[in-house]
Order: structure tokens, then C-alpha cells, then sequence
């Protein structure tokens, strides 16, 4: 029974009690979540004897086989030890199917599952909070606090100081989202690799603003046609507090430069032409992705993107449905478009 406090949340998983079976990692941050499950199935695995395995299941697997994780955390594991299986909330994973299963005290392996931003009285928190073997971990937006204890870790891993102007600097660069923070860090630790110490100027030239990262993440996986990428990308841009109004303004104009830079490219044949010709410029880290899509999207694919963009930001104005729903689908309609090739003419 242990409802774990925010501020709290590393200190438990390090010291991990050997009863509890089950864990509950939710909160706004998507990508602090998805990290602290993955230290918290590593260290049930560690204490297995043998080690056990890390099993992922998702609502699709549940899909075809609804039964599938009950039979996974009630089976022995075959090679000893205790498996870990890893799941989300979702309409099937849900209290209806984990509560009788914490009850029954029949649990063989030991389940992770991770879920968006609960209220105290909502889902599977109190579930977890309550019972004796569980434990439900809270993730929340960084604060200036934590993300020096990002920077601190990650600079001290590759032997680099920081000068106070750097850092001040740096933690104006970085967002809530603490897997998009700590890559926007790992960057510019191998951006100073060979120096001793950090300057403000080496922050300026290797990061970005983490939001801007987080909208060009969505952009260029519709466009790629990932869908999953597209929505789980999006999901964590929301949570960290991204307005999905910018959002659609980023994806629109993302497209309206594909539109404009495959037109030119049609028209004279070049692609380097097309891109050099885009004001502003292209940046050079998402150029080979933009050209890619260049290549992939036709016009008639990239007009029918606008009308499907015009849509979603009329139906954000008119209030029909949340934000972001109209962010989520939109990204969906988009990748699927992406991915939609037409038949061959003289198709039967």
C-alpha cells in the first residue's frame, strides 16, 4: 500500500520493497513516465533469481488475445525467475481487469503499467495506492530543481563541466519532458566531447527550444507516415503543456512548405533548387527528412493534406471537439495519407 510522492518517486524505485508485485507509473510528463518504467522493470528483473524477462504488451496485442496478460502474469516462468510485463492503461487494461487479479494474490510475475495524468479518486491510482502490494508513482512536470539533476548526471557520466551562464542558459532551453530534455542533453554533451568545460556559446550552437523540438517530432512523423511516433509525439508535446492550437499552426505550415517546395521541384526538376528556394531556410538537421518527403508526397496528396489541416483548425475554432482529439486525429489522417498509395490504373 503505497501511494509515493513525486518528489520521492527515484529514492523508492532505488530502494524497490521486495513485496509489491505491481506498479502504477502516471502522470503529465510522457516521457519521465516511460523512463521510471523502464528503471522500475530493470530492478524487479535484478532482483529475480534467476533474472527473469521485460515483456511488453500493448492494447493491440490485447486485441487478438484479451486473455494475454493474465495468463502472462499468472504463468510460471519457464527458465525460473520472475518475468516483468509492461503495459498502458487503455480501454482493456483498465480496474474491471487488474483489480481481481491484485486480489486473487495469484500474480507470478511483476506487472508495470503506464498511464497519462490521474486524479486522486480516478482509475487505477487508488487501486494501486490501496493495495498492499502495489505501489502507484506519480510523473510531473520537471521543475528547474530536477532538470539540474538531469544536467548534472548526464555531464558528470561524459566527465564535462558547465559554466553558470551555460547552464542558466541550457535550462531555458529545455521543457517539461524529461526524454526530450535528456536527449537535448546527451546532444550537447557529444556536441563538447574533447572539452573539459561548457560554455554559454557551445549551448547556443548545439540545442533548441525542447518545444520546438517536440512540434518538429510531430510534423516530420505524419509526414513519414509513423503514425505511432506521430501520436505518441504529439500525446507528449500536450502533456508538457504545448497549446495543440500551435501545434496545427506547425503542421500547417510544415506542409504548406512541402506543397510550395514540391511544386518547384516539379517544375524544374530539382531538389536542391526546391529546397534552397524555401524562406526561411531549411534546417540542415531536418533537411534529409524534408526531402524525403519531397520525394514521397505528390501534389494532389499534399492539397488533399491543407483541406484535412483547414478542417481540423475549423473544427478546433468551433469548440466540437477538444483540442487535443483534433491534434490526435489529425496526426492519424495525415500518417495515413502518407502511407496511401493509388491503385494502378486497369486495377480489377
Amino acid at each position: 500500500m503505497v501511494a509515493v510522492k513525486s518528489q520521492n518517486a527515484d529514492q523508492f524505485l532505488r530502494a524497490l520493497p521486495a513485496d509489491i508485485k505491481a506498479i502504477l507509473i502516471f502522470g503529465s510528463d510522457a516521457g519521465l513516465v516511460s523512463e521510471r518504467a523502464t528503471d522500475a522493470a530493470k530492478r524487479l528483473i535484478a532482483k529475480s533469481t534467476p533474472p527473469g524477462e521485460i515483456l511488453r504488451l500493448d492494447d493491440t496485442d490485447l486485441e487478438s488475445d484479451p486473455d494475454r496478460l493474465v495468463i502472462e502474469l499468472t504463468t510460471i516462468a519457464m527458465f525460473g525467475g520472475r518475468n516483468v510485463i509492461r503495459t498502458t492503461a487503455s480501454r482493456r487494461v483498465n480496474t474491471n481487469m487488474i483489480g481481481p487479479l491484485l486480489e486473487s494474490n495469484t500474480l507470478e510475475g511483476a506487472l508495470i503499467i503506464e498511464a497519462g495524468n490521474l486524479k486522486a479518486d480516478e482509475g487505477l491510482r487508488p487501486l494501486f495506492e490501496k493495495h498492499i502490494h502495489a505501489a502507484a508513482i506519480p510523473c510531473y512536470a520537471d521543475s528547474d530543481r530536477d532538470l539540474g539533476s538531469v544536467i548534472d548526471g548526464i555531464l558528470k557520466h561524459h566527465k564535462l563541466e558547465i559554466s553558470p551562464d551555460a547552464r542558466r542558459t541550457l535550462l531555458t532551453r529545455l521543457g517539461a519532458d524529461r526524454a526530450l530534455s535528456r536527449a537535448e542533453v546527451e546532444k550537447l554533451a557529444l556536441y563538447c566531447n574533447g572539452k573539459s568545460r561548457i560554455e554559454e556559446a557551445d549551448v547556443e550552437a548545439a540545442t533548441g527550444d525542447a518545444s520546438e523540438l517536440a512540434i518538429d517530432m510531430i510534423v516530420l512523423a505524419a509526414g513519414a507516415g509513423k503514425i505511432d511516433a506521430a501520436i505518441s509525439a504529439n500525446d507528449r508535446a500536450v502533456s508538457a503543456g504545448e497549446s495543440p492550437q500551435t501545434i496545427l499552426i506547425a503542421t500547417q505550415r510544415h506542409f504548406q512548405r512541402l506543397h510550395r517546395a514540391r511544386a518547384t521541384y516539379e517544375q524544374n526538376g530539382s531538389i536542391d533548387e526546391a529546397l534552397r528556394a524555401l524562406r526561411p531556410p531549411l534546417h540542415f538537421k531536418s533537411r534529409d527528412a524534408f526531402t524525403a518527403q519531397v520525394n514521397a508526397w505528390s501534389m494532389q496528396k499534399l492539397s488533399k493534406a491543407l483541406e484535412m489541416i483547414a478542417k481540423a483548425q475549423a473544427q478546433s475554432r468551433g469548440g466540437a471537439l477538444e483540442d487535443n482529439l483534433v491534434t490526435d486525429r489529425l496526426v492519424l489522417d495525415l500518417g495515413r495519407l502518407a502511407r496511401w498509395k493509388p491503385e494502378p490504373r486497369g486495377h480489377n
